[in-house]
């Protein structure tokens, strides 16, 4: 069994500067052993160790079934991300994972799933939508919101364009502020709700992004008559460990690395926006 203290070495594959401070980490892990054995569902992460550095807790955003690289979307913020994001292909660092609970996918086949995501939010989503694509006859309708402060803040511009060109697809983007050029919507991610239609008894949705976002984002839906029990959450926090032993994650008694990053909605109703928690 693996020792859940210690990392595993991966390689950098391959390095993708996404945006400015956002960038793509395609790893593979140098024991074949532990890269045939490696599993996991969307939405759970891991913990990426940098030696000398320290360690950060990042989301997967590759396809459970692509065993070829595991890849992480970071953006450089802090002492360990502007660390990672000086690192090169054949550099190597620490995995340990995964972790956490993922999107529940199986309870979302035969229905329209909504996905709505503010920010570098999208990242735990991403998974979700390349599994969905890789297996669309599982699925109906597939609506992709996603909002930035900033237009240039979108990162994968020409994966969007791919995936509104899918079968039942609506993919609708927002920008807060708009640069030259910007096409889309200019406003908060809450607006889109206007351009689409939701089928509440048809519908699940997966949220990422800000608190206020998501908050608004629920308002939205219970509007439209989505039911509590129908909205997932993936829920960021300071996570320090990644297997609830440090408490930096907690949001009241649930850890967010252990017991989520996903959590149905009514498992976080009393306490999203709650200030201490």
């Amino acid at each position: 069994m693996q020792n859940p203290y210690l990392p595993r070495e991966a390689e950098i594959v391959e390095r993708v500067q996404e945006a400015p401070t956002i960038f793509t980490l395609k790893l593979r892990f140098t024991d074949p052993v532990a890269q045939g054995a490696y599993g996991y569902v969307p939405g759970q992460f891991n913990m990426i160790y940098l030696y000398g550095i320290g360690e950060v807790a990042i989301s997967i955003v590759s396809d459970p079934d692509e065993t070829e690289t595991l890849d992480h979307t970071i953006r450089a913020v802090g002492r360990v991300t502007r660390a990672l994001s000086r690192l090169q292909p054949g550099d190597r660092i620490g995995v340990r994972g995964p972790y956490g609970r993922g999107w529940p996918l199986l309870e979302a086949q035969g229905k329209d799933v909504a996905l709505i995501t503010g920010g570098l939010g999208c990242a735990p989503l991403v998974s979700v939508i390349r599994y969905i694509v890789a297996r669309r006859e599982r699925f109906r309708r597939l609506l992709i919101m996603q909002g930035v402060k900033r237009s240039d803040d979108l990162i994968w511009h020409e994966q969007y364009q791919r995936w509104r060109e899918l079968p039942d697809t609506q993919v609708l983007l927002a920008a807060e502020v708009a640069e030259p050029g910007w096409t889309w919507h200019q406003g908060l991610v809450t607006a889109l709700f206007d351009r689409t239609h939701i089928d509440p008894g048809q519908t699940i949705v997966f949220l990422c992004g800000p608190e206020p976002m998501m908050r608004a984002s629920i308002y939205e839906l219970g509007q439209r008559g989505v039911a509590d029990g129908n909205i997932w959450l993936s829920m960021e926090r300071n996570m320090h460990c990644g297997i609830g032993h440090c408490g930096h994650c907690m949001i009241g008694a649930p850890f967010v690395c252990r017991n989520g990053p996903v959590f149905p909605y009514p498992e976080l109703k009393a306490l999203l926006g709650k200030k201490g928690f």
